[in-house]
């Protein structure tokens, strides 16, 4: 059952009709030359329809929305930038948001939360690659949009809805936030132990400003808060407790940052040094997204949230049309992801001939892959060569050697011959060592 807002949706399903007459006769009125969104249901029609959407929705319960026209208003509001409140006034009050959505003058719309609901129906129903899927087949009739061409991609942060916290407010809001919850959910429980001091000391967000500001003084007030985590902890996993309290996730959020954030010696509660914390690619940032990641290698660029890399079209003859979309961890490397767009190109049949790509998404092993696997030629600046072969004055580096691969030779270019051969592997990648007299 597809329960979202507290509300069971069904959905019944509903042919696109023709535009209103009224509404035509007054887009044509207050546009006699078009405009974007008039000529895209022109030229494009509306992209979508009910049936792909089905899956995601009830059998019975109140009626829902038509999600063609949901996902056609996400797509407007993505284009303009549009909070949801806004969209939903466009809906309203705009012609030619109207004509496109195929809507009478009179159309009353829509709550601007019933948005956030169908994103929310899209990423529980792992559909949203469906809007963009549906574009793409579209565009591809329409002959936009063809295989074998040029591609290109590149990245850009995504900035989490988060706030930036340092360490000791990170351990402050985890335990506030992990309080709050159990406060809902199971307040009788909590009242039963809870010190009475934590009602003051948690009451309110522990903001920097209401921190101490002394180094020694921080690190007392952590493992303070450290102390009070073990403490919710240990009650939480106590045979006395209801079990289901620590499959909260709020609960297993806390736990995973106190064993970032502390390590107990002794019985003794400790603030962990920062070279005794998890990498970037690891810590947690926030309670209320454990997902989210600080990074700080893009452009010299620092930031919490994710990095996405968007793959379109660069031919000269048609517009460039984005044609794939990957959201990775922000400290996760481009090259991962080269052949993660590979596959999903050739899924869905627009594999380019030609991959445009920056340094960092390139390799020996993916230009070969990626010949091989999809007849892409992928076209990037290589990587520097940063062994220390090439940073020390008069050592040879691969390239000055002649390998004879079918006798196990290496020859030097002191014209040396080796006299050992031996193949091995090291993180997963096969290596052959060489000795010489």
């Amino acid at each position: 059952m597809k329960i979202f807002g507290g509300l069971v949706m069904s959905l019944k399903l509903q042919a696109i009709g023709t535009i209103p007459q009224q509404t035509v006769k007054v887009a044509e009125a207050a546009f006699p030359n078009g405009n974007t969104y008039i000529t895209m249901r022109d030229e494009l029609g509306v992209f979508f329809s009910d049936e792909p959407f089905a899956e995601l929705f009830s059998s019975c319960g109140q009626p829902a929305l038509s999600p063609w026209r949901l996902a056609l208003v996400t797509i407007m509001q993505f284009a303009e930038n549009l909070t949801d409140r806004q969209a939903a006034d466009a809906v309203r009050g705009r012609i030619d948001w109207k004509y496109a959505l195929g809507l009478e003058l009179t159309d009353p719309g829509f709550n601007y939360s019933v948005l956030s609901d169908f994103r929310d129906r899209l990423l529980e129903g792992s559909s949203e690659q469906l809007i963009l899927e549906k574009m793409l087949s579209r565009f591809t009739e329409k002959g936009l949009l063809k295989a074998r061409g040029k591609q290109r991609t590149d990245s850009t942060h995504i900035l989490a809805a988060i706030r930036t916290l340092n360490r000791l407010e990170l351990t402050a809001e985890t335990i506030i936030h992990t309080l709050n919850v159990l406060a809902t959910v199971a307040p009788d429980w909590l009242k039963e132990w809870v010190p009475s001091e934590w009602y003051k000391r948690y009451e309110k967000n522990l903001n920097e400003y209401r921190l101490p500001q002394e180094k020694r003084e921080r690190t007392l007030f952590a493992e303070m808060i450290g102390g009070d985590g073990y403490l919710l902890l240990n009650m939480i996993y106590s045979e006395s407790a209801p079990e289901w309290l620590r499959f909260i996730p709020a609960v297993e959020t806390m736990r995973q940052i106190w064993l970032q954030q502390y390590y107990l010696e002794e019985g003794v509660v400790n603030w962990r040094t920062k070279g005794n914390i998890p990498p970037p690619a690891v810590m947690i940032s926030s309670p209320h997204d454990v997902d989210v990641r600080f990074c700080s290698n893009k452009r010299d660029k620092t930031w919490e949230g994710y990095k996405v890399h968007l793959t379109e079209t660069c031919d000269a003859d048609i517009p460039n049309l984005i044609t794939s979309v990957q959201t990775t961890a922000s400290t996760a490397s481009d090259s991962s992801v080269t052949e993660k767009v590979h596959d999903e190109l050739a899924q869905r049949e627009l594999v380019p001939s030609e991959h445009l790509l920056d340094t960092t998404y390139g390799s020996v092993d993916l230009l070969l892959e990626s010949h091989r696997e999809y007849d892409i030629q992928l076209i990037c600046p290589m990587r520097p060569d940063n062994s220390w072969q090439s940073r020390t004055e008069g050592c040879y580096d691969i390239s000055q050697f002649t390998i004879d691969w079918e006798n196990q030779k290496v020859l030097c270019p002191q014209g040396k011959v080796s006299v050992y051969w031996k193949e091995t592997k090291r993180s997963g990648e096969a290596r052959i060592g060489a000795k010489f007299d």
